[in-house]
């Protein structure tokens, strides 16, 4: 599995006596010097016999399990080649073992031998290197029985603890495991499809928040809803896609949808991942209009009572981690669309105007484009577009 190999140990089996198995199936994980790799089946057959116990080191060309038709003998085998360590009474060989550092006075327990090689590494298979964390054993307290006293599984499973000497403990290293739930099984594999699929690219711009923050404030003087910057940013989005019908776009394989309908989804953090509910005809709604809508869809997804109808449809996505104090981040185009543009926060900054010096408010924004859809130009005039509505959003209403 290596050309540098001479042993491998056997990390996991992914087979027992008696499976069916076909080439291609899985039959172990097997450490390599340079890896844990997977262990391939190339012979259709059932699973005879194995040869070799989880934590074992095998030397290359031993064999380590027999696949053949159901009930064949498969004795002659285990003697006509060279063989793995077959069982877990197997006596263990001899090995010349080094004592560890002798304990403190306080602590009269022996320690056990250990097999160490000359650079002073212990050798010992990662399952009990696993096993030993999770139990707070000290590797250097357990003698090896595994082949050339390297420790296996057994040995940690047959270790005394009181054996061990007293030490004083500064931390504990802990865990937990929690299963994957279907919302984040579905994140993963779109996400995964998008990124590595859709050859993405880049293009980030500042924006000047002065007036898009005087605009705010005046609204909510008069709007019934409390309009948030979010929701001036999806309205400037979805105008600026009315005038650029190429990145409101799909991919479709052998043909590009170009949406003449403008459905924006706004992605929202709940606490099994994220959900992407879409503002639909989101050029043709008020501000006050998307704001009830995004506080809905909001109040929903954390209610866990979003509909599919909710999140389906969307032509273009939005991703603001402003609120969190994010600058700038980039984000993986949400399927089937084209583009996702991530917005950061809007920082109080030095900025130059006319030549002077003044306190400005600038928000970055980076739009990730699918290059199979958007070129560089299509996506940077929309931007422009976005900019000029941000920096001037009496254009929104007009």
């Amino acid at each position: 599995m290596s050309d540098t190999m001479e042993e491998g140990v056997i990390v996991s089996w992914q087979v027992k006596v008696g499976d069916e198995i076909k080439s291609g199936d899985i039959l172990a994980e097997v450490e390599t010097d340079k890896a844990t790799m997977d262990l391939d089946n190339y012979e259709k057959g059932t699973v005879l016999h194995l040869n070799a116990n989880e934590g074992d080191t095998i030397p290359v060309d031993s064999v380590i399990a027999i696949v053949g038709k159901k009930g064949e003998d498969f004795a002659d085998l285990l003697t006509a080649v060279p063989s793995a360590p077959a069982a877990e009474e197997a006596p263990a060989k001899e090995e010349v073992a080094a004592p560890v550092a002798e304990a403190p006075a306080a602590s009269p327990a022996p320690a056990a031998p250990v097999t160490i090689s000359s650079n002073g590494r212990i050798f010992a298979s990662p399952l009990a290197k696993k096993m030993a964390t999770e139990k707070g054993y000290d590797l250097n307290q357990i003698s090896g029985t595994g082949e050339g006293g390297r420790i296996v599984k057994r040995d940690i499973e047959n270790f005394t603890p009181s054996a061990v000497p007293a030490a004083a403990v500064s931390g504990v290293e802990s865990f937990e495991t929690i299963p994957v739930s279907q919302m984040r099984k579905t994140i993963a594999r779109r996400l995964s499809e998008s990124k590595f699929t859709a050859p993405h690219f880049y293009l980030t711009m500042e924006i000047r928040m002065d007036n898009a923050i005087a605009a705010r404030k005046q609204m909510n003087e008069y709007s019934d809803v409390k309009i948030s910057m979010n929701d001036v940013i999806v309205k400037a989005a979805a105008i600026a896609l009315q005038k650029h019908p190429k990145v409101n776009s799909s991919w479709l394989g052998d043909s590009i949808r170009i949406n003449h309908h403008i459905h924006v989804g706004v992605a929202m953090a709940v606490d099994e991942g994220l959900l992407v509910p879409v503002v639909k005809f989101a050029n043709s709604k008020s501000l006050s209009q998307i704001s009830a809508e995004v506080k809905t869809f909001s109040a929903k997804a954390k209610d866990k009572k979003l509909q599919p109808a909710d999140w389906e449809g969307n032509t273009f996505t939005i991703s603001n981690l402003g609120m969190f104090g994010i600058e700038e981040f980039t984000a993986i185009v949400n399927p089937p669309d084209a583009c996702i543009m991530a917005v950061g926060a809007a920082k109080e900054t030095v900025v130059i105007d006319n030549g002077e010096m003044k306190v400005g408010n600038v928000m970055k924004v980076t739009l990730s484009c699918d290059h199979r859809v958007v070129d560089g130009v299509v996506g940077s005039q929309f931007l422009q577009t976005f900019k000029e509505l941000l920096e001037n959003p009496v254009k929104l209403l007009v």
